[in-house]
């Protein structure tokens, strides 16, 4: 299966608007953002655990990130509430569920290969700060190294922002909405912009607060045999 699987590419997905698709583990949904494979895939997904909804314990070949956007996920390293982001490194495994039910914003095999970093942030744990040269926004980092940026960004109501992305972007709003390129962008939706592009957007009347990864889409890696 291949979605907006062309990186050279503008992509841009209202994942709020899309219908809950299954997944082969009963009681978990998915709507999927872009995706290179099947079961094993490349993915970017917006994932929703039923409550009392689990996997079967499993490796990550090729990593997995996510960001809880409602409710708490659990497996056997602890409980992760709304706005907790956890980096799982490749060779990285784990038992995932949801006693009470949660939805996730999740990306499996998007790390470098050699990656063992784990990461646990909690929205408690987050500090925001101005963001240099960008008024009108407040950052606070979730993860960086040579390779990605990942972020919190909030903007202020009504803000202009721009943003050059040499190494691409991902845009993911969590609360109030923006516009781009006249397109409204309201809580799930998505926005990817290729390497060289150019963010060009205003905040709506409310402010925004978004996920924001830069400079990954120079390095695009797939499962074997997608």
């Amino acid at each position: 299966m291949e979605l907006n699987a062309d990186f050279s590419q503008r992509a841009a997905v209202h994942a709020a608007q899309l219908p809950w698709v299954a997944s082969p583990i009963a009681g978990v949904d998915r709507r999927m953002l872009d995706r290179i494979g099947d079961e094993v895939a490349r993915a970017t997904s917006v994932v929703r655990y039923a409550p009392a909804s689990r996997f079967s314990a499993h490796t990550h070949g090729g990593g997995e990130e996510f960001l809880v956007l409602d409710g708490v996920f659990q497996d056997e390293h602890g409980d992760y509430p709304a706005g907790s982001y956890v980096r799982n490194p490749p060779t990285s495994y784990h038992t995932p569920g949801s006693a009470s039910g949660c939805v996730l914003f999740v990306k499996l095999w998007q790390f470098d290969l050699r990656d063992r970093t784990s990461v646990r942030r909690e929205a408690e744990a987050l500090t925001y700060a101005p963001a240099r040269g960008r008024a009108g926004v407040e950052i606070a980092e979730l993860f960086r190294d040579p390779r990605e940026d990942v972020r919190l960004e909030r903007w202020e109501p009504n803000a202009s922002v721009a943003l050059d992305l040499p190494g691409g972007g991902e845009f993911l709003v969590l609360d109030g909405s923006f516009d781009e390129r006249g397109e409204a962008f309201a809580p799930q939706s998505w926005l990817r912009l290729p390497p060289e592009g150019k963010l060009r957007a205003t905040a709506g009347k409310d402010g925004c607060t978004l996920w924001v990864k830069t400079g990954h889409l120079r390095h695009i890696q797939t499962p074997p045999h997608a």
